[in-house]
């Protein structure tokens, strides 16, 4: 086991951590944010996808280890409990860029990191900005659709 810092969504945090041990398993499975998830264990569809130091990082491809002394943002980073959600959720929930929900938190993760870069991309910047997540229920036009108006929203203009 290996002791590790982690500057966990507003917070530092310091737990024991096998080498092996992946990041999105840390995350989920000893710090019980579950909002990440797995769905494919290859790093190939985007669903754990978090970010480190503000960088869009899919956390099955990353061992945890490799976090220590690190920024690290899950969905659950992004808006406390009883507070609004980000502008990225909102504009998710009401373009209906989400169906069965299982892709939203790496999507969201993905949008935030793009708009952090980039603040008005164009549509083929968002599309190539989320090309490595996968959406099984083909919800894309909505989701491209969320992160355009998430992105005006940063911009402060209206929807």
């Amino acid at each position: 086991m290996k002791q590790i810092r982690i500057h966990l969504n507003g917070r530092t945090l310091e737990c024991a951590a096998e080498p092996r041990t992946l990041l999105v398993e840390l995350l989920r499975d000893t710090l019980g944010l579950t909002g990440t998830h797995v769905g494919c264990d290859t790093s190939q569809c985007g669903a754990c996808t978090v970010l480190v130091d503000g960088a869009a990082v899919k956390s099955c491809a990353m061992l945890a280890v490799q976090a220590d002394g690190r920024r690290v943002t899950t969905i659950e980073g992004l808006a406390a409990p009883g507070t609004p959600l980000h502008p990225v959720q909102e504009a998710f929930v009401a373009c209906h860029g989400l169906q069965c929900g299982f892709c939203t938190p790496g999507m969201v993760m993905s949008a935030v990191a793009l708009l952090q870069d980039n603040p008005a991309p164009s549509e083929e910047q968002v599309v190539s900005a989320l090309e490595g997540n996968l959406c099984r229920c083909t919800g894309y036009v909505n989701i491209v659709a969320a992160v355009g108006q998430a992105a005006r929203a940063l911009r402060g203009e209206a929807a």
